[in-house]
């Protein structure tokens, strides 16, 4: 159930009929009244009218009998204020509906979603988290609406540092030894320790990069033990996180290693690749420095050796070619934007990605410490995600809450800005949170115990009744919207704002100490808040919790 969209189509011939050409009545929610349509503004320039007396005109030709009120307000505003037969009959309508009224897509599409890409023998540190955590929102989502989506974990598998790591992993345990790795951090930092110390070493792990690409077995068996104690270590943290990735989800560098001099190849038979210093770079249009001049995207280093841009170009290819992907979204950070809009444009320029299919990078800001700055350890160094979570957990009174407060702090906001980790704010059970959701939700659960009986017909008799049914029929353009956008946001502010209209109702119409047929109304409108609740946050990957 959708009254934007009802509403929207009931306007739209109505200001055709006044303008001459379709417009669009661009009808939203409003704190003046239920909806609003400013359309009537942007028409009066080109109609040369007074916007007031073009919305008087569109108000009298609209066709919303039994629907909606429509006044004029302001300078030109159409206000819309629905019925309430018409929100009872909607409210009727998801009685049994799984879905709340929100129909999946007629059109699904293939959509592949490029998210989290931790570097295997490194931890996952909480630069990590707001690509897992937005990636698998707008997983669910898509997933939800119907579309076939198709979960890309791109593992740092790969490159000169796995020398350093093999050659390490040898000096300390052999070539026979287990192999356990222990702590991934303190492993990595030892192995950059003994390179930058040892000229002999650095010899040693490079010729084992050698080796690694050249298909030596023992290398190539010590590589896969260090990758899979890796995994292990990303599917931990995935657990604790509740997020849907899985081992079938892991997609390395290192597999399109082979694709590597064929993408090289055929960029250069199509004219795309120059010289540039030794390096094969492309130059696609419209990508420029400072100084004015063409910025390269280097395709082959001067040695030979292949950078991130090849295999993020392989890897497009492949999910084009292979996958078949209608759509492609790289959650990563803002920094690397312009990055993927480079490898888009090649992409394109090279046939590999068609018009009809869409390519996005799909950007965030950073996690911001209470100084404004990048968030780091006491020790200044990048803050392992495992601690992260680790401090929201132990301040919260249950792990899930710990959770849910990490996650909603990340998706409340709009992610292409940063945001600053305030443990304190973020467990909070009042405000925008994901506490507050969740205390919500379980209230809704209680009172459903306690009141027993069975709900019935929705009846408005209360201001806060009307305004939480009305609430409750917005879940269909929340999710329309956040998963068109790629905002989980506009999801998390629609859940805040329904709990809030669920506690404005349970203050001003007790259901408790009602009775008949409007204590079964009432539960009816609980019942209805607290499935709409568990779907929202459910979507947002944040667990609902029957108690707390």
């Amino acid at each position: 159930m959708n009254l934007e969209r009802l509403l929207h189509d009931r306007l739209e011939p109505a200001f055709e009929a006044v303008a001459g050409v379709p417009t669009e009545p661009a009808v939203r929610v409003s704190p003046h009244a239920d909806f609003q349509s400013g359309a009537a503004l942007g028409l009066a320039r080109t109609l040369g009218r007074p916007p007031r007396e073009i919305a008087a005109e569109v108000a009298g030709k609209a066709d919303l009998g039994g629907l909606a009120e429509v006044a004029v307000s302001g300078p030109g505003f159409l206000n819309l204020t629905v019925s309430d037969d018409l929100i009872v009959a909607s409210l009727d309508a998801l009685t049994g509906d799984d879905r709340l009224g929100v129909a999946q897509t007629k059109t699904p599409r293939r959509i592949v979603v490029d998210y989290s890409g931790p570097n295997v023998a490194k931890e996952m540190h909480v630069g990590h988290l707001r690509s897992t955590i937005i990636g698998d929102a707008l997983a669910r989502l898509l997933d939800w609406q119907g579309h076939e989506v198709i979960r890309v974990n791109h593992l740092g598998d790969w490159g000169t540092p796995f020398g350093m790591l093999i050659e390490h992993l040898i000096s300390t345990e052999g070539v026979d030894g287990d192999h356990s790795l222990g702590d991934l951090t303190a492993f990595y930092r030892a192995a950059r320790a003994e390179f930058d110390a040892d000229e002999g070493f650095r010899t040693r792990a490079r010729l084992r990069v050698v080796a690694l690409q050249s298909g030596d077995p023992d290398t190539r068996e010590l590589w896969r033990r260090l990758v899979q104690r890796s995994e292990e270590e990303f599917l931990a943290v995935y657990d604790r996180l509740g997020v849907t990735l899985g081992p079938e989800d892991f997609a390395g560098e290192s597999g399109y290693q082979d694709d590597l001099a064929g993408v090289v190849a055929e960029l250069s038979a199509k004219g795309l690749l120059v010289e540039s210093d030794g390096a094969l770079c492309a130059f696609p249009a419209g990508f420029t420095g400072k100084d004015g001049a063409p910025v390269p995207l280097i395709v082959r280093k001067g040695d030979g050796g292949f950078g991130y841009a090849a295999t993020d170009l392989a890897a497009l290819h492949h999910r084009v070619r292979d996958l078949g992907a209608d759509e492609l979204l790289y959650v990563v950070g803002a920094p690397q934007r312009t990055h993927f809009q480079m490898i888009f444009a090649v992409a394109r320029a090279a046939g590999w990605l068609p018009e009809s299919v869409s390519a996005e990078h799909i950007g965030f800001g950073s996690v911001l410490g209470a100084d404004g700055k990048m968030l780091k350890s006491r020790a200044g160094e990048t803050l392992r995600l495992a601690d992260l979570l680790d401090e929201a957990v132990d301040r919260a009174s249950a792990p899930e809450i710990g959770l849910a407060a990490i996650k909603y702090a990340d998706l409340s906001g709009d992610r292409r800005g940063d945001y600053v980790f305030d443990v304190d704010r973020m467990l909070a059970t009042s405000g925008n949170t994901g506490p507050y959701l969740q205390y919500a939700y379980a209230r809704i659960c209680s009172l459903s115990v306690k009141a027993g009986g069975e709900p019935g017909r929705v009846m408005i008799t209360q201001p806060a009744e009307r305004a939480l049914g009305l609430a409750l029929l917005g879940l269909e353009p929340a999710v329309r919207g956040a998963a068109q956008a790629r905002e989980p946001h506009r999801l998390a502010g629609y859940l805040h704002d329904l709990a809030a209209a669920f506690s404005v109702f349970y203050e001003k119409c007790p259901v408790l100490r009602s009775e008949g047929a409007v204590r079964a109304s009432r539960l009816a409108l609980a019942e209805h808040t607290a499935r709409t609740l568990h779907r929202g946050m459910f979507l947002l990957g944040i667990p609902a919790l029957e108690q707390i």
